[in-house]
């Protein structure tokens, strides 16, 4: 069997946030999916790697010696990436992939102006559509990789975090919300609500996170979704209803006072955003030219 470097990484993340729990919530993970890949590792070199005492989590002898190498892998396949990114300057052609909306309309487009300069004889075919698309573009019509907004799991996928993001919740500038700091999770069930579609990543984020918080998705007044973060946003504007929408995507609207993001109590909606690939595909060297890029980008938007 082959060493797996996801394996390696979150073992990493095990060991330095302390828990399987944390982790999991670092890595967007569930965290039976954190510990099956630990059991995963453990059963490759016949080891116990992680010991439970009353209180903590704790590294075996066998971990501590793994801790070090894990690190120097993770670091090795980052520069790897860095190296043959410098190497990608000769690169030509065309790379094509999948960008779900909140990727695809609002943080590449400032990314790929500065990255086409720096390989002049590329260019790039973007599809954006929303994640479920994009599973099923790379499952059985053999898109090399995607985009997407929200964790995802799946037989034979390889995926990636390349950056973070967060929702946050959106009112229009003369609704009672504008005027506070914060406001409860209970306040913002009683609101009508205007969000994406069924099936969007933005969405899915939304609704596992209401119910880590005890709210059930139903519970909320949704009296309209649409396809389009644009869409939703003039929904907003027009007083139709609240909605989450992420950072990423209200920089020009909170500049120019028509919506305000609002603070839920408690509530923090922070994702990642992933690569997406078959894992038996290789990343074309573009895309990983691309991907670092990504990597390098803030949490938040300038």
């Amino acid at each position: 069997m082959a060493l797996n470097v996801h394996q390696l990484h979150i073992f990493y993340t095990v060991a330095e946030r302390g828990s399987f729990s944390a982790a999991a919530q670092t890595l967007h993970m569930t965290q039976p999916a954190v510990t099956m890949q630990i059991q995963a590792l453990e059963e490759r070199y016949g080891v116990k790697l992680l010991q439970r005492s009353a209180k903590k989590l704790e590294l075996t002898d066998a971990g501590r010696c793994l801790l070090p190498q894990a690190r120097k892998a993770i670091e090795l396949m980052r520069e790897t990436d860095d190296a043959m990114a410098r190497y990608a300057l000769q690169l030509k052609g065309q790379l094509k992939f999948a960008a779900s909306l909140t990727i695809g309309e609002y943080v590449l487009p400032r990314l790929l102006g500065p990255f086409l300069k720096r390989f002049p004889e590329l260019s790039v075919s973007m599809r954006i559509i929303n994640t479920t698309e994009i599973l099923e573009e790379i499952e059985h019509h053999g898109l090399a990789f995607g985009l997407v907004e929200g964790r995802v799991d799946g037989p034979g996928l390889f995926v990636e975090p390349v950056m973070s993001d967060e929702l946050v919740l959106v009112a229009p500038a003369d609704h009672p919300f504008a005027s506070r700091t914060e406001v409860t999770l209970e306040e913002v069930a009683a609101e009508p609500m205007v969000l994406r579609e069924t099936g969007s990543g933005t969405r899915q984020v939304m609704e596992e996170e209401l119910v880590r918080h005890g709210l059930a998705p139903e519970r909320l007044r949704v009296v309209s979704d649409f396809g389009s973060t644009g869409a939703v946003k003039s929904a907003v504007e027009a007083g139709l209803g609240l909605s989450f929408l992420s950072v990423w995507t209200l920089k020009h609207e909170a500049a120019l006072g028509l919506l305000k993001p609002v603070r839920i109590q408690g509530v923090s909606f922070r994702r990642q955003f992933y690569a997406v690939r078959q894992q038996s595909a290789d990343l074309p060297l573009a895309a990983s030219a691309l991907l670092n890029d990504l990597r390098g980008l803030p949490d938040e938007p300038s």
